[in-house]
């Protein structure tokens, strides 16, 4: 059979126009997923595309077997105490999905989470949910909501079987293990219980899968007897709904982009009415945790109303906006960003971002009013829990309980698995719970990570992290000084090596350095692997995000093609050995590479790409468009930002890029 050559799509001319400039379009006929031409077309690229690889079979399978061999299939989560009980999920070898459970405490004071093993459940073992059971007979499955009541007696949990994100919501008896007659179609996920179980609210979402509205829904009744009791009308924002950690409050959250509202009720009366915090203010976000600070309940709200990194203050309970009853406890940094705030009986938890890196610190809380009090009380300095390596990420998860003395802290980096750790509040302990295993023997200290900065045009200093294998040069003798005792290269002159850059750099997402059991196959080869962490992402707070959206957004491709450079003149790598990779909103920045300094690349990976942001806002009948707004700008009907996504958009020429390999999968 002769071989297959390179398909091309036919053009087929469309003609668009946006404040009086004209743009010729002649592939939006590959939009229809359902025409038959369409699907022939991306059938022949997939035959050229296995022709093409047909060299490549046996390092794929290579690959495939390296990675499986190391990853653990039959796994268990570490439990979470809610109540009475421990709550986690099995994982099984040979099945597909998880199977939800729990077990009884020992005694009221039993924080310590029980030890799982692989094929021995624990003394008491309830299961509540096996996901393997209700996906029997469907082509697909996904699981939305999942709580239980505060009584521990209900779980509501939805499924959706279709993959349209529209889920059907029941409701399970634990004590039986039967489900109820209720039954309620086409919610979205985040269903909660109120208080005392007699109710369950949860959201529905409108044509443009955006959640809209909140609805009441009293256990043991018809859906079609449920009760509106939050709409949002306006397209750009998405809202849920859960209760407090205190249990105190249910609470409905409003949230666009860049601007949020909170709305609370009492849970002792779930019929009552939501009342507002704080009425929403274009581009002030904030969030609302439940204290109780000396005996008093207070209102900890984290808000960028006074600065864009974000600050903590404490206000009434019964007057949230009266600013002469404010104290502010964290006041606004430039040089950290405050992303989140948990309250607990006896302390609150923070998450913050300091010199590109995330951190949790701990405020411990007064228990009873005391006269004569320094500054500050009654909250204490926050003390940061102390990590050792020089790139990692830190968070917090897996902590419902107000009442609970510890905090559930998650750790990783490039070169340690994931971990669990319990933090013990009292008394500053770091238990390890568990950490993520790697089959057939893993020596971290085998591997190195480092950080780089690169200078954009704009003169900004741009943050790369990088990991790699030891036994391998690692650029020049600049850069290796960086490196401490331990991670000097055996190599004494420089060797330009493999390397893959990626980025993302939009909705002010960070990309944290991450343990991979994947990428050990790619390390293991004598390739390096970096991050740009560029504008548009959270990594150096909020101004970063600022300056890499809307129209500001050319700083993001200028920051990625700068850390390009920086790792070729150091001598990190070469040009013919340098890989851009980045997937969705990151596959727009492939793009925009591809056109503008192809000849850094050998290759360019664009995962699910969003190539043409352009073509896709222009259109507000697609889903979730005018939520967009908020990042990208509103080219529809504002002609400075229409021309400036033109400008990073692929109707340009692209003509340099043609001595760039571009592969979009």
């Amino acid at each position: 059979m002769a071989p297959l050559t390179s398909p091309f799509a036919r053009k087929v001319e469309l003609r668009r126009e946006h404040h009086g400039d004209v743009v010729i379009d002649n592939y939006e006929w590959l939009r229809n997923k359902e025409d038959p031409e369409v699907l022939a077309h991306l059938a022949a690229e997939n035959a050229y595309t296995d022709q093409e690889t047909e060299h490549l079979e046996t390092l794929r399978q290579q690959l495939f077997d390296e990675i499986k061999g190391r990853t653990l299939e039959t796994d268990l989560s570490v439990p979470v105490r809610e109540g009475d009980w421990w709550y986690y999920t099995r994982t099984l070898e040979g099945q597909q999905y998880g199977v939800h459970a729990r077990a009884p405490i020992a005694a009221p004071d039993d924080w310590q989470p029980p030890v799982l093993e692989a094929g021995h459940p624990i003394a008491g073992e309830v299961v509540l949910l096996d996901d393997n059971i209700e996906a029997e007979g469907t082509e697909f499955y996904s699981l939305g909501s999942f709580d239980v009541s505060a009584d521990a007696t209900l779980l509501a949990y939805a499924v959706d079987t279709e993959g349209d994100e529209r889920y059907t919501l029941r409701i399970r008896d634990l004590r039986t293990g039967l489900d109820l007659a209720d039954e309620i179609e086409n919610t979205a996920p985040g269903a909660t219980f109120s208080l005392d179980a007699s109710y369950i609210f949860y959201p529905t979402v409108d044509e443009s899968w955006r959640p809209d509205t909140i609805w009441r829904h009293r256990v043991g009744t018809a859906a079609a007897d449920d009760v509106i009791v939050f709409s949002e009308p306006d397209e750009r924002y998405w809202i849920g709904v859960g209760l407090t950690r205190s249990r105190k409050y249910l609470e409905i959250g409003v949230g666009s982009s860049i601007t949020s509202e909170s709305h609370l009720l009492d849970a002792a009366t779930p019929e009552g009415d939501f009342s507002v915090v704080w009425p929403r203010v274009e581009g002030v976000e904030y969030s609302v945790e439940h204290a109780v600070v000396a005996g008093e309940d207070r209102l900890l709200i984290t808000h960028n109303a006074n600065g864009e990194n974000f600050e903590l203050v404490e206000v009434a309970v019964d007057a949230p906006t009266d600013a002469s009853r404010q104290h502010t406890i964290l006041a606004h940094s430039h040089d950290v960003r405050l992303e989140s705030v948990d309250a607990f009986a006896t302390h609150l938890s923070l998450e913050y971002r300091r010199d590109a890196l995330s951190r949790v610190a701990v405020i411990t809380l007064a228990a009873v009013a005391e006269p004569g009090e320094p500054a500050g009380w009654p909250y204490s300095e926050p003390l940061e829990l102390p990590f050792d390596e020089p790139l990692f990420a830190v968070g917090t998860g897996g902590n419902p309980e107000f009442a609970q003395p510890t905090l559930r802290v998650g750790f990783t980096s490039f070169v340690t698995p994931s971990t669990v750790y319990d933090y013990v509040v009292a008394t500053g302990e770091l238990r390890e719970l568990k950490q993520q295993p790697v089959l057939g023997g893993y020596e971290p200290s085998l591997y190195g990570q480092r950080r780089e900065w690169a200078v954009a045009p704009d003169g900004t200093r741009v943050p790369i992290s990088l990991v790699f294998k030891r036994d391998k040069p690692v650029g020049t003798a600049d850069a290796r000084a960086d490196l401490d005792a331990t991670a000097a290269p055996e190599h004494p002159e420089p060797a330009p090596t493999p390397l893959v850059l990626y980025g993302y750099g939009s909705y002010e997402a960070s990309i944290d350095p991450s343990f991979s059991v994947a990428r050990l196959s790619l390390l293991d080869r004598g390739v390096t692997f970096a991050i740009a962490h560029v504008r548009g992402g959270g990594e150096l707070g909020r101004w970063w995000y600022e300056n890499g959206k809307t129209l500001t957004k050319r700083n993001t491709f200028g920051d990625f093609i700068a850390a390009a450079r920086h790792l070729i003149e150091i001598g990190e790598t070469t040009p013919e050995l340098l890989v851009a990779q980045g997937g969705s909103a990151g596959g727009l920045l492939m793009g925009a590479v591809a056109n503008d300094a192809p000849e850094l690349f050998a290759g360019i990976l664009a995962q699910v790409p969003f190539v043409d942001a352009l073509t896709s806002i222009l259109d507000p009948s697609l889903p979730l468009t005018v939520i967009e707004w908020d990042e990208w700008g509103d080219p529809l009907h504002d002609p400075e930002i229409y021309a400036y996504m033109k400008s990073y958009s692929p109707t340009r020429t692209c003509a340099r890029a043609c001595a760039t390999r571009v592969f979009l999968p």
